[in-house]
């Protein structure tokens, strides 16, 4: 005798567990997620087929912008070559900055130096809120007399003296070659 066919009845998975789950991982990237920090010069690169990583540490890093106008900066992770190399500007060239002003610099995140010697101390004085707005005009570095972007390599080779200092040229894709070779010659 045949037998009689039971209807089939679909099976259903509860998928609320499941979407906790995956709200949950999804909050958790989110939450965990270090964003890159806004860079202080806006610089576009040129493309490079280099694959090789900057370290973050002992790192001395000149910008070029796309006016040809140079800034210098020391990496984060050196607080004290950072101090260092503003005290030796400071007694090479007299320029009197008090140590209200040193510690702006040191405390300053992202901090570079954009100006020429004589305007140094008005620049260490400003307020990061200030500082942001600034026009600055760069380091002077097209006159092979007056670079004083020389002066910033030797402070830093003496402030590193003992480490491997890695110094980063980094140069907008618009910028000039007169700025690239000032620096150059520089190093």
């Amino acid at each position: 005798m045949p037998r009689a066919k039971l209807p089939r009845k679909s099976t259903t998975v509860d998928m609320t567990a499941m979407c906790d789950v995956a709200f949950l991982l999804l909050a958790f990237f989110i939450l965990a997620t270090k964003f890159k920090p806004p860079e202080a010069l806006k610089v576009d690169t040129p493309s490079s087929v280099s694959t090789k990583i900057v370290q973050e540490k002992n790192v001395v890093q000149v910008t070029i912008d796309k006016n040809g106008k140079v800034y210098f900066s020391v990496s984060e992770s050196n607080p004290d070559q950072k101090a260092d190399i503003l005290d030796d500007i400071n007694t090479t060239k007299g320029l009197g900055l008090t140590d209200a002003e040193k510690k702006n610099f040191d405390k300053t995140p992202n901090s570079y130096i954009g100006v020429p010697f004589s305007q140094l101390k008005s620049y260490l004085d400003k307020s990061q809120d200030e500082l942001k707005n600034m026009n600055l005009p760069g380091i002077p570095v097209l006159d092979s007399n007056a670079n004083e972007m020389v002066d910033w390599f030797r402070a830093a080779a003496t402030a590193f003296q003992g480490l491997k200092m890695e110094v980063v040229v980094k140069g907008d894709d618009a910028s000039k070659y007169p700025s690239f070779g000032g620096v150059i010659w520089a190093l």
